[in-house]
């Protein structure tokens, strides 16, 4: 039979497994901490428990096929539907309600922002004819060979879909709004990258939004990796927590096992599912592809979870907080590499859509700020102060008596996500820029390296968790393609 091993028991790692344990193949993976999951897992204090990583949920049946793929039912994993999607509280009080209804949106931008209706009813058009084609082309496909994205069909979509702008510059077309511009754009921040740097193919996520829903996973997003990692003990799929990977061993071209613990086991393949830029220092035995690439590692974030004695009955799920200019906050942490003078953040306030997410009374909270990765910045002097910042300012902008309030309290920097193995601290592994997305992204299967593939978020088609499990997918279709199995 057929062994494959998987470097990394993230989503990635774990969808993989399941999808060649679905095949008949022999699969084993190896985690290098005590639990699953990666980036997606449980902050927990007491009575208390929220996700560390990711919260939004998009693109849901893209999520369920894949699990139905790999064997489990989509009953399995509930999702909540936020309904309205979320809000945008601009820093002149004025809100922005997302709705996923065209037309209610519609009414809500007139409401706002007179005159600029008729922009989002050409975007949504728009993007209705141009949207399954950018997910079967650019989501859906790998790119081993260059002329395999180069082709003129391709090159016209990337056209249509302003690759060559930002996904500031595409949305612009649409709005004459600034405020408008960053409430469609801002979704960039979702996978690490900037409105201004991130190509504008990105546009599929602002609307994406609309189409198909914004949602939270019942429990928490950190239910997912336990729903597989249980998947994994029912079908006896060995997995190794607390097992280091030492070394991929290649000898003429050809992936031969790994090493652990020392001691070198054979397989026919792996499934590397760690950052990516790290995998280099892993191969031992043969010269991998002289050029070396440096990659730009994504934006880094101050996360912030509380546990906090009380409610707030009219607050929605997912909330943003913008500063009096989004634009200079964000060329504050991408162009100039320091903290911004005027952030901006996002609240995850999963009680007011599930009501068990804390005890009762309570409420579990979650506090994004965008910030640099992880180089060049004192964290241990500065976050403090930004942190009572944010707080401050969430307070007076909606959440009142929320520092009172508090009860448990936790910060997580880029330190912390560098020291845990995340690639320069960034919290979505490279960034969405034009020369690393697409093509220009890693592939699935990386070198000329005989049996040796990748998934992750630094793997194309990129981060995100729906999008990572489509990565694990194209990983496991090569895989099987080239071993003909």
């Amino acid at each position: 039979m057929t062994r494959v091993a998987i470097i990394g028991g993230g989503i990635g790692g774990l969808t993989s497994a399941l999808l060649l344990h679905k095949q008949g193949i022999d699969v084993t993976v190896f985690e290098r901490s005590s639990k699953v999951g990666g980036r997606i897992v449980f902050e927990e204090e007491g009575p208390y428990r929220i996700d560390q990583g990711p919260t939004i949920v998009l693109l849901p049946e893209m999520i369920h096929s894949i699990l139905e793929e790999a064997g489990i039912s989509r009953d399995r994993l509930e999702l909540l539907r936020c309904d309205p999607l979320y809000r945008i509280h601009y820093h002149d009080g004025k809100a922005l309600t997302k709705r996923a209804d065209t037309q209610a949106q519609v009414t809500e931008i007139e409401s706002i922002f007179p005159g600029e209706g008729r922009g989002f009813k050409r975007f949504m058009a728009d993007l209705d004819a141009m949207y399954p084609a950018g997910q079967a082309g650019f989501l859906e496909k790998g790119f081993q060979r260059k002329r395999d994205f180069f082709t003129p069909k391709l090159m016209y979509l990337m056209l249509k879909m302003q690759a060559h702008k930002s996904i500031r510059g595409a949305v612009g077309q649409y709005f004459r709004s600034e405020e408008l511009k960053d409430a469609y754009s801002l979704q960039s921040l979702y996978i690490g990258g900037s409105p201004f740097e991130t190509p504008g193919i990105y546009s599929l996520l602002p609307y994406a939004e609309h189409k198909y829903g914004v949602w939270m996973v019942k429990g928490g997003y950190g239910s997912l990796p336990e729903l597989l990692s249980e998947e994994l003990v029912t079908r006896k799929i060995p997995f190794q927590l607390n097992t280091e990977v030492e070394s991929i061993i290649v000898k003429n071209a050809k992936f031969t096992g790994v090493k652990v613990n020392g001691q070198i086991e054979s397989f026919d393949a792996v499934i590397y599912n760690g950052e990516f830029p790290h995998l280099k220092g892993l191969i031992e035995g043969s010269e991998v592809p002289a050029k070396k690439k440096v990659f730009r590692p994504s934006s880094g974030c101050v996360l912030v979870y509380l546990g906090v004695e009380r409610r707030w009955e009219e607050s929605m799920t997912h909330q943003f907080f913008l500063p009096p200019s989004l634009n200079t906050s964000l060329r504050e942490i991408f162009l100039e590499r320091k903290i911004a003078s005027s952030p901006s953040f996002y609240v995850f306030n999963p009680v007011a859509l599930d009501e068990k997410a804390a005890p009762s009374g309570h409420s579990v909270m979650y506090f994004l700020i965008p910030v640099p990765d992880a180089q060049g910045v004192d964290w241990d002097i500065e976050v403090p102060s930004l942190v009572d910042k944010v707080l401050q300012e969430a307070e007076d902008r909606g959440f009142q008596g929320l520092r009172e309030a508090i009860r448990w309290k936790k910060i997580r920097t880029p330190q912390d996500a560098e020291q845990d193995g995340l690639f320069g601290g960034g919290s979505f592994g490279i960034a969405p820029t034009l020369s690393q997305s697409g093509v220009f992204r890693p592939q699935s299967r990386p070198y000329s390296i005989e049996g040796l593939y990748t998934a992750g978020a630094s793997v194309h088609p990129g981060g995100g968790v729906p999008i990572v499990m489509q990565g694990a997918r194209l990983a496991v279709n090569q895989l099987m393609k080239e071993m003909s199995l």
